[in-house]
């Protein structure tokens, strides 16, 4: 990384061109935000961030408190599910009534990717 120096702190820069923003400052950018009551889209604007990288720390922000909630990392969280052979397939039902019926192998990829679009795959449900 490059470093561009600005006043009383050095910012550093990747070989794109794009500023990198410490963790620290990501946090205290997401208190502003959260009190400030303004849009997102505005409050990036107001503090010189493009609206999809703030949304991306918005993003990342909750992954970790929604984490941190259970006391594990989002990735590592556990889903209930009551696990059955259905025929010649599977039959997955979840705590909160969802059901999945796996009939063949190239599905399992399939039914990965739904109960993580549904917010089952790492959140919790």
């Amino acid at each position: 990384m490059q470093s561009m120096v600005q006043t009383d702190q050095v910012l550093k820069m990747d070989a794109a061109g794009r500023l990198w923003t410490p963790r620290a400052k990501r946090e205290e950018l997401l208190d502003e935000l959260e009190h400030s009551g303004m849009a997102a889209v505005k409050f990036a604007a107001f503090i010189g961030v493009k609206y999809p990288t703030l949304a991306s720390w918005v993003h990342k922000r909750r992954r970790r408190k929604a984490g941190t909630a259970a006391g594990l990392p989002a990735a590592l969280r556990w889903v209930e599910a009551a696990v059955e052979a259905h025929g010649s397939g599977l039959r997955v039902e979840l705590a909160r009534g969802a059901r999945i019926a796996i009939a063949e192998e190239a599905q399992v990829k399939l039914a990965a990717v739904l109960l993580w679009a549904l917010g089952m795959g790492g959140a919790g449900c």
